[in-house]
């Protein structure tokens, strides 16, 4: 794929259905989180030499704990692992590794490694991956409200200076702009508590693909389906097509 114009400079997706990929194989549901551990692999490479700027992931939502105890903990023990396979490629390929969600509940082993891959990709520019672990839109929303609520009671901010600016800034990813297209894959149409605020103007792309079948092709397909959308931002489409002269 090559760089186009018309590009989304900001993807995300929820990576859906590595579970039931392996279960129509008759395999284990972690064969399926490996599978999509390739896919996601592929698709960092996609998108980067598609010329996308930024690329967010949903690797592992708040509420992915109530999952049995066994397929968490497996799924924890891949992560790990991954990461300290991954970051190192990454990085020589030019990728900003970032990640986002609350920390605290994974193991000293897992956050050291988190912020090591952070501190090791912070100054590279070809592309930024976010990747959204213990994460929840509504956590998201509730943590920036609590940041800014904080700063108001130490008099450090004056609650009608409040703009969605500063919201913007306060909430997770903050420095990276609102995604353009929000990918689906596996067949539901939902957005399962991602990046809600950040969402408000994004093209939606769902797909019953499978997130380990999800290959080039199929993001071209998604490339090109934003392509052919209008983003009109609340204005009509006459005002899109004939801009007002200066």
């Amino acid at each position: 794929m090559s760089q186009d114009g018309n590009l989304p400079s900001h993807v995300a997706i929820v990576m859906d259905g590595n579970g039931r990929w392996a279960e129509q194989r008759k395999r284990p549901r972690t064969m399926g989180h490996q599978a999509g551990l390739k896919a996601l692999r592929a698709t960092v490479e996609h998108c980067a030499r598609a010329g996308v700027r930024t690329l967010t992931v949903f690797a592992f939502s708040s509420e992915n704990w109530n999952r049995p105890e066994r397929e968490v903990s497996l799924l924890m023990d891949l992560f790990m692992r991954a990461l300290d396979k991954e970051v190192q490629g990454l990085h020589e390929n030019g990728i900003c590794v970032r990640f986002v969600g609350e920390r605290g509940a994974f193991q000293p082993e897992l956050r050291q490694s988190m912020e090591r891959a952070e501190k090791l990709t912070q100054e590279n520019t070809m592309m930024t991956f976010n990747v959204a672990a213990n994460y929840g839109g509504r956590w998201d929303i509730v943590e920036a409200t609590r940041s800014l609520a904080q700063s108001v009671r130490r008099g450090e901010l004056d609650p009608e200076d409040i703009d969605e600016a500063m919201f913007t800034s306060a909430i997770s990813a903050s420095g990276c702009a609102d995604p353009d297209l929000f990918i689906r894959t596996g067949g539901e149409m939902r957005i399962s508590n991602f990046l809600l605020w950040q969402s408000a103007y994004a093209e939606f792309y769902f797909t019953p693909v499978l997130w380990p079948d999800f290959d080039a092709q199929e993001l071209g397909k998604a490339l090109e389906a934003y392509r052919s959308r209008e983003r009109r931002f609340g204005r009509t489409s006459q005002q899109i097509r004939s801009p007002r002269r200066a």
